[in-house]
């Protein structure tokens, strides 16, 4: 198989979707392997990194998605992108196509295979590639909360660990898996009162048994997560629902009560984000006020270390990318039911239940769409 990498394009992104080391992997099981030249260039890999590992550099993306049967990238294909994109070429990357009716639509009128990251299962449970960037997001939404916190940045000069005779700042985090797990794990390191809010009480159990007292939980619910905002300095939401969109768990109203410069972190901003308030932010221009609280949305987080995240990533998608590449998209999709929880889009087809719901669009089952 000829596997395509190219230059990720969206604003400040730096990741790559495929590290030399797994490009390696390729050629020695007898694939081909095409990269973009400079592709990796904003983690510090250079075109003769590939080379040395056997893959060939190209000059274009519009050369990469012509030649290969299948792209590994990190996010969704951007407009011009699309344009490349073949009938029947497996797309292999971070999709979050429940808030984007526009990108669904373009990827449908292609009629390629289109495997979200996002959306694949693991064996025991929860979602292996989008874990390592979950757990990045979280670490880094304290940081960047933080940042905005103070007052040159226009928060209201809040240090989150306080100092002797002065209060900690107030930390919520709405969600406690992957990345609101992470998130606590920041924020209680830096000496602040953190709550976790989430529906999950075996989620808040293990997070209790980790951390003790220095933890709140809470059970999610409305008047909880109205007092819980309205005390916060610092609000990061990190909801999940696998393909689907986030829920609005924090209105307008409860944004308005937090006020007096509080800082709002969306991690879910992705999958359209959990404030009623957030609307998607780049690196370039990350925050905004709204209801006089900052909002930090920016669509691609991890892509600000762009390179532990790039090493990360290629860690957990090489196994799947191998199987892809020697078993061919059909049969690999067929024996694993956790990748083919990754199939969102076959042939003009959505193929996911949660995608699907979110775009009220006709849900087709994978094995219908593809054959099986």
């Amino acid at each position: 198989m000829i596997i395509g990498v190219p230059r990720e394009i969206k604003v400040h992104e730096y990741r790559v979707g495929l590290v030399p080391a797994g490009a390696r992997e390729l050629v020695d099981r007898g694939h081909q392997v095409v990269v973009q030249a400079g592709a990796g260039l904003g983690v510090g890999l250079s075109d003769q990194a590939y080379l040395d590992v056997g893959a060939e550099i190209v000059d274009s993306a519009a050369d990469v998605f012509e030649q290969a049967d299948m792209v590994v990238k990190v996010k969704e294909p951007q407009p011009r992108e699309i344009k490349y994109i073949r009938e029947g070429q497996v797309i292999f990357t971070y999709l979050h196509l429940a808030p984007d009716p526009q990108l669904t639509r373009s990827l449908i009128e292609r009629n390629c295979v289109a495997i979200a990251c996002e959306t694949v299962t693991g064996a025991r449970g929860g979602l292996p590639l989008l874990a390592p960037m979950s757990e990045v997001a979280g670490r880094m939404a304290v940081q960047v909360g933080a940042h905005h916190l103070e007052k040159e940045q226009g928060g209201k000069g809040v240090l989150l660990s306080g100092v002797p005779g002065v209060l900690p700042a107030n930390v919520v985090i709405i969600g406690g898996g992957v990345s609101g797990g992470n998130a606590a794990r920041m924020a209680l390191g830096q000496q602040a009162r953190v709550t976790v809010i989430d529906n999950d009480i075996a989620k808040l159990d293990e997070l209790d048994r980790l951390y003790g007292r220095e933890l709140d939980t809470l059970y999610s619910t409305a008047d909880h997560i109205e007092e819980a905002v309205a005390r916060a300095d610092l609000v990061i939401g990190c909801v999940l629902r696998p393909g689907a969109s986030a829920p609005k768990l924090v209105t307008r109203d409860m944004v308005r009560k937090m006020g007096n410069d509080g800082v709002l972190v969306d991690v879910a901003i992705d999958q359209g984000g959990c404030f009623e308030t957030s609307r998607p932010t780049t690196h370039a221009d990350p925050v905004y006020e709204e209801e006089g609280c900052i909002h930090y949305c920016v669509t691609n987080m991890p892509g600000a270390v762009a390179r532990t995240s790039t090493f990360a990533l290629t860690n957990a998608t090489i196994r799947f990318v191998l199987d892809i590449a020697e078993k061919g998209y059909r049969r690999a999709l067929a024996e694993d039911p956790h990748l083919r929880d990754g199939l969102n889009l076959a042939f003009g087809k959505v193929t996911h239940k949660g995608v699907a719901h979110s775009l009220e669009h006709h849900f087709t089952a994978p094995q219908e769409a593809l054959g099986l």
